[in-house]
């Protein structure tokens, strides 16, 4: 949009605002959670970290979510960061399928939310805080525990990235 009176009213166009920040890259994760029905989990594109000390992270899930609305009450939830070569698992997360963890191989960790085998790495989190954002909930964990490295995935896996409407890769400008 250029101008114009809906610019004036701060009416945005939702198509219009998905398209011109979807040339903003995002990293694409599974946040997971351990609920009294079996694990739950659903594909997010808004992780990030928020603080050192203490160690907190935080991403948006959508208010009328069934997967997020089971997981809030969990008090706990793992973010599975994913590679460049999981793009299905991606999209298995984000679809209503009832049973996204079959052929998922999982184990818990410090919280006893599910980490994803094979995910670049893991952030397991104690739930700290929700606060309302307009039609999401912004989740705030501290980190219990975490880790990246060999036992996740291929040394030469990327981040997945979602970018555009699709799955992208990045890869360091340098070595480090």
């Amino acid at each position: 949009m250029t101008g114009g009176d809906d610019q004036a009213s701060g009416a945005i166009d939702g198509r219009e605002f998905r398209r011109v920040l979807g040339h903003y890259p995002t990293g694409v994760t599974v946040v997971t959670a351990a609920c009294p029905d079996g694990p739950e989990g659903l594909t997010i594109g808004s992780f990030n970290s928020v603080s050192l000390d203490p160690p907190l992270v935080s991403f948006c899930a959508g208010n009328d979510s069934d997967s997020w609305q089971k997981m809030r009450h969990a008090g706990s939830f793992c973010v599975n960061v994913l590679s460049d070569r999981q793009a299905d698992l991606s999209a298995v997360f984000a679809s209503q399928s009832q049973d996204r963890f079959a052929g998922v191989a999982i184990r818990v960790e410090a919280t006893g939310a599910p980490v994803i085998e094979g995910c670049l790495a893991w952030i397991d989190c104690r739930l700290n805080a929700v606060h309302p954002a307009g039609d999401h909930d912004i989740v705030v964990g501290e980190v219990m525990a975490l880790s990246a490295g060999s036992e996740s995935g291929s040394s030469n896996d990327g981040p997945l990235v979602f970018v555009k409407g699709g799955y992208g890769r990045v890869a360091p400008l340098t070595e480090s």
